[in-house]
């Protein structure tokens, strides 16, 4: 494996890395303080590509690897975490309906979705089953040409807003075995949404629950077979686990030059702060940690990209360290900054935010060791 980036990848790099600059850094502490979702923004993000990143290209998307990806969501996030996050979650609502749902359903949904005309979330987790994605209670019931939901979904992002949503829900038995997966669009009677969900960080970004009471939703609109929902699901995952891992990357990649930065500049006992053997230590760790946890995702996405078997390992591996590394850079820089880091006036202390829930969402990263382990023992 080469370590460096092709040229084709330098480019997509810079491009996404000038849209960061110019349209989501100047606005990112306004968005988090107001709440605000900016929709128009990531739309722009998707006339570059950006919401379609692996999804063929006869409906519109790029048809790029999950490195490439992987590059993409690093650079947007050195700009906006939660933005980019959302492209994430985005991007695996549109893969899934690509790679696994009919050519009906990919001609209706996704020339829309690559560009974000509409905007799709994507519905596993619910309130009494977040790690426990197999024991999901909402169902869905065949009754003639039209399946019935019933239930709720917890913690989605875009819940309320996005016009698709991936679900998961049982059709069978309990286990895994007996989830399927369907698209619902908004507006569809029965669906209705809880209020948005006071968070940490993430706001940017919405985050409702999702309910179902008799939600008929045509069978033309179930993703392949049923029975099949929740091998696409986790199958999904891999590959999210890799993007909101890079999105760890790039927020601690911006916390880092701005704590170094600020050594740079700040000075104590007549001398600059970086004349201080013990910070330069500290930004020293910072700056390893954070490379061998670009190293180990870049090994991941290029590991699922060539069907490697041990993929799903790797992509475990490889969101466990980032995002555990990604808010320990964070909160060490943060740390650098003494009382200023605490400050709303900086930016750390919103990357810490934002970077915090990178450990709990696409698995909990206890969930993370528990599949390294299984797979392990599998292997």
């Amino acid at each position: 494996m080469d370590f460096a980036l092709n040229d084709d990848q330098r480019a997509i790099q810079d491009m996404a890395s000038g849209f960061a600059t110019e349209r989501l850094a100047p606005y990112s502490a306004e968005w988090d303080e107001n709440k605000h979702f900016p929709v128009d923004v990531l739309r722009e993000a998707a006339s570059l590509g950006f919401a379609g990143i692996y999804v063929n290209d006869d409906v519109g998307g790029s048809g790029l690897s999950r490195l490439d990806a992987s590059i993409i969501f690093e650079a947007l996030s050195y700009g906006d975490v939660p933005v980019a996050a959302y492209l994430t979650i985005h991007n695996m609502a549109s893969w899934m309906i690509d790679r696994f749902g009919s050519e009906d359903l990919r001609q209706r949904y996704l020339p829309r979705l690559t560009t974000m005309e509409l905007i799709a979330s994507y519905c596993l987790t619910e309130p009494g089953s977040g790690s426990d994605a197999a024991g999901m209670r909402t169902t869905a019931r065949l009754e003639g040409d039209h399946y019935v939901l019933n239930g709720g979904k917890a913690f989605i992002s875009g819940g309320g807003v996005s016009d698709v949503y991936v679900v998961m829900a049982r059709t069978g038995g309990d286990g895994p075995k007996g989830v399927s997966a369907f698209v619902v669009e908004k507006g569809t009677p029965g669906l209705t949404f809880g209020a948005n969900e006071r968070k940490m960080g993430w706001n940017a970004q919405p985050t409702a629950q999702v309910n179902f009471d008799d939600c008929r939703v045509p069978t033309a609109n179930r993703i392949g077979q049923e029975g099949e929902g929740f091998r696409f699901a986790m199958m999904g995952l891999d590959g999210g686990r890799l993007n909101i891992a890079s999105c760890s990357l790039g927020g601690a990649q911006f916390a880092l030059d701005t704590a170094k930065a600020y050594l740079e500049t700040r000075n104590q006992f007549g001398r600059p702060l970086k004349d201080f053997q013990a910070l330069q230590f500290k930004l020293a760790d910072m700056a390893t940690e954070l490379e061998a946890a670009r190293l180990m995702v870049r090994r991941a996405a290029h590991a699922l990209d060539n069907r490697d078997p041990a993929a799903t390992k790797l992509c475990a591996m490889a969101k466990r360290f980032a995002t555990d590394a990604g808010f320990q850079v964070a909160n060490d820089a943060l740390q650098l900054h003494g009382g200023y880091g605490y400050l709303q006036d900086y930016p750390l202390e919103r990357i810490v935010r934002d970077l915090r829930v990178h450990q709990i969402l696409e698995g909990t990263n206890e969930i993370m060791r528990v599949i390294i382990a299984r797979e392990m023992f599998r292997q």
